[in-house]
């Protein structure tokens, strides 16, 4: 079942994330929101392949990550938003 407003499966947890600049790398990312404790971390769940953009799975940490791309990983959606 998909949320009709958000377009993101029930049941997935959906937070957001607020960028400055055009774009913010997807090691960044996932410790904006909190998805890691830090770059090592980061660095680990994206090149065991565990993260999606777009529901694409992506194993480059300085993946640009732009307004409107949605991040997957362990469960949780994140879409990145303009600040």
């Amino acid at each position: 079942m998909v949320n009709s407003e958000t377009g993101i499966p029930g049941g997935v947890c959906f937070m957001e994330i607020y960028i400055r600049d055009e774009f913010i790398k997807l090691g960044q990312a996932l410790k904006l929101a909190d998805l890691v404790s830090d770059g090592v971390e980061a660095k680990a769940v994206i090149t065991e392949g565990q993260v999606k953009v777009n529901g694409e799975t992506d194993v480059r940490r300085g993946r640009k990550v732009y307004v409107g791309d949605v991040i997957s990983f362990d469960g949780k959606e994140v879409r990145v938003n303009k600040k």
